[in-house]
């Protein structure tokens, strides 16, 4: 991915001495960004921010550092206040209003595109080219997030889909389940009807068997009887 790097905005020191001692913060940080020492370059810059809140240099130097540490919420704030202080002075010696604004939308658009947010990475891009059309290293990002988008949507609906070819595995598997309980009552309550059926027969042939001893004995009797 081209343009992930990030540019530095330096200024010279001015002779107030409130200013002078902003800017010496502001040179610090340059200073400790250079050599790779992003905390201290970040403690730098806020101290600079303390001393001068609408310091456009400040905010966006600071930005860039909390970048580095991957700190891309934060460094998207710094951003968009340094969208805010555009028309500063200082910073338009640097570029135009334009450029300034499409220099943060593109680093805004990068720390989106890191966190794997690329709807709002593609906005961002979009809102870059609007103030600067001719900057292919935004086009080429904004090509690159949109592929991203698609490829993320494609691995969500496969997501999506396997969810639901496991949902439905997993309610076959319980309706398997249940029917398979329902068989083993079914089991049940046939034994227990055998049983009753048996007992039934069993009481039948007891009565039958009853009722041919008492016809015998009313045999006896009659016979006893005639002697």
């Amino acid at each position: 991915m081209k343009r992930l790097t990030f540019i530095l905005l330096t200024i010279a020191i001015a002779c107030c001495a409130s200013a002078q001692n902003e800017y010496l913060d502001i040179t610090k940080g340059n200073r400790n960004y250079n050599d790779s020492a992003y905390t201290e370059a970040e403690i730098a810059y806020r101290k600079a921010i303390n001393k001068n809140n609408q310091s456009y240099t400040a905010h966006y130097n600071l930005g860039n550092t909390l970048v580095r540490q991957e700190k891309y919420d934060e460094a998207i704030k710094e951003y968009y206040s340094a969208i805010n202080l555009t028309k500063d002075k200082d910073a338009l010696k640097q570029a135009t209003e334009k450029e300034l604004k499409a220099q943060n939308y593109h680093n805004i658009g990068n720390c989106y595109f890191a966190k794997q947010q690329y709807n709002e990475a593609i906005e961002a891009y979009k809102e870059a080219l609007r103030n600067n059309p001719t900057d292919n290293d935004t086009r080429y990002n904004l090509v690159k997030a949109k592929e991203m988008l698609k490829q993320q949507q494609q691995e969500q609906n496969q997501e999506q889909q396997e969810h639901h070819q496991q949902q439905e595995q997993q309610e076959q598997q319980e309706q398997q389940e249940q029917e398979a309980q329902a068989g083993e009552m079914t089991k049940e309550q046939a034994e227990q009807l055998l049983e009753a059926f048996e007992q039934d027969e069993k009481e039948t042939q007891n009565k039958v068997m009853q009722k041919q001893m008492q016809k015998q004995n009313d045999k006896r009797v009659r016979i006893e009887k005639d002697w």
